[in-house]
């Protein structure tokens, strides 16, 4: 049986705290003396529908169980984007309502793809709420509610387990409450620090900001039509590649990094390999671009390496258009649209763990096959990985295929060529933004048909909660009474 009174004002809570943090961007809207109505209104109305969710069921059958756990998960999501939506749709900046969708789910997930085609020229206090979807969704509205809402009587693991991204089993404190306060007071922390390191580099307060809840949640929507290029600024450059590569690392290793545990972060596999293909794909991607580019060395450097932990990471922060170089260089940012930063991280994708676990065993499998009455176990991070553990990560990578590829030909179908369609649902599963074809780094998703955006927007939100939280909805065995 499922306890849908727990659910009910979980929902009511989970609305009441985005309606409160719409506040800060009609406060934006006022200071910058704009009709901050549209924002205003937005946020009444999910503050009166939160409060009626919440006080609507009783204190009592408040057991969450994984069940619960993952409803609660794909319901705040729809409503997330169904009362997120409300201020682009009020200030008529935003004609369509699939565009409105679109362009929170995209906010929402941290995808970063955007419809808006003159973001200059939008209201400020829009274009905060919009950076801000990406701040609430960096790690996950449904943490920071387990965060601050202990009251509700919920059972935090269950919520824990199915909103934070890729798999890990990594805790910095044994109660999952105090778990998600530690990551959340490192996610703040960072956003401040980066904000005003932005501010020090020649951004507005405003920009560094909106910057700065972009970088940190690996989102890359910007207030500028050009993105990052905008700026052309060493300095700022640097300090978005620093913070981006942060964001896709495991919170929990930079918990223990700031604690002084360095072992633990010397001897994780999965953030070795990270930073090594980071490391291999800047030099790599170095060589065409100095020699075609024709910049300076440090430019070229610069150049590969934004790129480059920009796509891995899933930021989509762009400052130069990867496509100009030759097909080899796009084909290798296509590929990075599948590898994701590591679990535990802001950042979409597949996730680093999976590709080294898959890797590992795949090695191993050798192995096994010249020896085949030998055991040979796969060690990660010094400890024996479970079968169910190598069986859900093979899985979800079947799955994850799967969905890339009815994808692709969905929107094929829908009349759209073999590159964009591939770009398309590649970047979107990935939650990453840029891609290619005509949704390439200086492209946006404008162009698509109301239908298009929908499906686009689906598969946005399977990717964000990796798949199995939203399709295990699906499944018959999910509803039957236990």
């Amino acid at each position: 049986m499922i306890h849908f009174r727990a659910i009910g004002k979980i929902m009511g809570g989970l609305l009441f705290l985005l309606g409160t943090l719409m506040l800060p961007a009609s406060a934006i809207s006022w200071f910058y003396r704009e009709d901050s109505s549209p924002i205003l209104i937005s946020a009444a109305i999910s503050l009166f529908m939160g409060l009626v969710l919440f006080f609507s069921f009783s204190k009592q059958d408040q057991l969450v169980r994984k069940r619960e756990g993952y409803m609660i998960v794909a319901l705040s999501w729809l409503l997330m984007t169904l009362f997120g939506m409300i201020p682009f749709i009020l200030s008529d900046e935003v004609t369509t309502t699939a565009d409105a969708i679109f362009e929170t789910v995209s906010g929402l997930t941290t995808t970063g793809a955007s419809i808006l085609t003159d973001i200059e020229s939008m209201p400020k206090g829009l274009l905060f709420w919009r950076s801000m979807t990406h701040w609430i969704g960096g790690l996950g509205i449904i943490v920071l509610t387990v965060a601050i809402f202990p009251l509700l009587g919920i059972g935090g693991i269950e919520l824990f387990v199915a909103e934070s991204p890729g798999p890990t089993s990594d805790k910095v404190h044994p109660r999952i409450s105090e778990t998600a306060k530690r990551l959340w007071y490192i996610y703040v922390g960072l956003t401040v620090l980066c904000a005003l390191l932005y501010w020090a580099g020649g951004m507005t307060l405003f920009d560094a900001f909106n910057h700065s809840f972009a970088t940190l949640a690996t989102g890359g929507f910007s207030t500028k039509n050009s993105s990052f290029a905008y700026y052309n600024s060493a300095f700022l450059e640097y300090v978005a590649i620093l913070f981006m590569f942060l964001a896709g690392t495991n919170f929990t290793l930079l918990y223990f990094g700031l604690v002084g545990k360095f072992r633990r972060i010397i001897r994780n596999d999965e953030f070795k390999t990270y930073a090594l293909v980071v490391a291999t794909l800047i030099v790599a991607v170095l060589v065409p671009i100095y020699s075609q580019s024709g910049s300076e060395f440090e430019s070229a450097f610069r150049k590969s390496a934004f790129q480059v932990v920009s796509i891995i990471t899933t930021t989509g922060f762009i400052t130069d258009d990867y496509t100009q170089y030759g097909s080899g260089v796009t084909f290798t940012f296509f590929m990075l649209l599948f590898l994701g930063g590591c679990a535990g991280s802001t950042a979409g994708g597949i996730k680093f763990i999976r590709h080294t676990v898959f890797l590992k065993n795949s090695w191993l499998e050798f192995k096994r096959i010249v020896h085949p009455r030998a055991i040979v176990p796969l060690i990660i991070n010094g400890d024996r990985v479970t079968g169910r553990i190598i069986n859900n990560i093979m899985n979800f990578l079947l799955i994850y295929l799967l969905t890339f590829v009815l994808g692709v030909l969905i929107i094929s179908l829908l009349g759209y060529d073999l590159a964009t369609s591939l770009g398309s649902v590649a970047t979107c599963l990935g939650n990453v933004g840029p891609a290619i074809g005509k949704v390439g780094p200086v492209d946006n998703f404008a162009f698509f048909t109301p239908g298009a955006k929908i499906v686009l927007s689906v598969i946005m939100l399977l990717g964000r909660l990796e798949l199995f939280t939203i399709l295990i909805l699906f499944t018959p065995f999910f509803w039957r009474a236990n």
